[in-house]
């Protein structure tokens, strides 16, 4: 739902291609159709500032902040947030195989129960997706 009046902004439109890219249109559809106007704030933070602006820096790849989103959030124990970047590390070109070394690099620092619950996901997403 981009036609919401706080979305008409070029850093917005910026994010949101990248979102797409990244997510996939079904899932940033599913978030946007469900805003109203106590999360539209947070949408237009994340849509912004995160897609629009960090995603589009050119200091890293695609692929790699995948990999750096990957093991924050294992470490963060974020499981919700784990299977939709899963998807986009898919989309990103990483592999089953790196995402794998990922949660492995992850368990040695942030622990075990972490990259046990990061992992369930991963290999529920990473066998939808094959």
């Amino acid at each position: 739902m981009t036609t919401r009046p706080e979305f008409q902004t070029e850093l917005f439109e910026k994010g949101l291609k990248v979102r797409r890219e990244v997510l996939g249109d079904a899932y940033v559809d599913r978030s946007l159709n469900s805003v109203d106007d106590l999360t539209a704030p947070l949408q237009k933070l994340v849509t912004e500032w995160c897609w629009g602006e960090i995603w589009n820096r050119p200091g890293l790849k695609r692929k790699t902040r995948s990999f750096l989103n990957l093991a924050m959030l294992t470490a963060l124990n974020r499981p919700h947030e784990i299977k939709i970047h899963v998807r986009g590390a898919l989309n990103n070109g990483v592999t089953k195989e790196e995402i794998v070394e990922v949660i492995l690099q992850a368990a040695i620092y942030c622990g075990v129960p972490a990259a046990l619950d990061c992992m369930r996901v991963a290999a529920e997403v990473i066998r939808e997706h094959e």
